[in-house]
């Protein structure tokens, strides 16, 4: 059985970021998962590509942030916006803001599973 948890994504946050800060908040069956990701001026390496076995939904709880997809091009993104990226679908982050910095929630999962 599940056990009652509760904090805040907002909590603990470092001053400065020398590296983005990827933490799992959660893990489920089918290899779902939960992220609070931290990113303060951080971008893909150059001519990296991100191509995930995972559907993932992504919101950007603070700051704004870009993100570039081979194929539609780049997405600008500001506090409150989402996004659901499909497995494979070839992407980098292009900017992140530093003030405010980022604060990210992602979910990963299949959505195929669902259907």
């Amino acid at each position: 059985m599940t056990e009652l948890r509760k904090g805040n994504i907002f909590a603990d946050i470092p001053g400065k970021l020398q590296e983005e800060v990827l933490e799992t908040l959660l893990e489920g069956q089918g290899e779902l998962r939960m992220e609070r990701i931290l990113s303060s001026g951080h971008v893909s390496p150059e001519g990296f590509w991100y191509d995930q076995q995972k559907d993932e939904y992504v919101i950007l709880l603070s700051g704004r942030a870009s993100l570039s997809f081979r194929e539609e091009g780049e997405i600008h993104l500001t506090s409150g916006d989402w996004l659901l990226i499909p497995a494979h679908k070839e992407h980098r982050i292009t900017y992140t803001s530093t003030d405010p910095l980022c604060v990210w929630l992602a979910l990963h999962f299949d959505l195929k599973a669902g259907e």
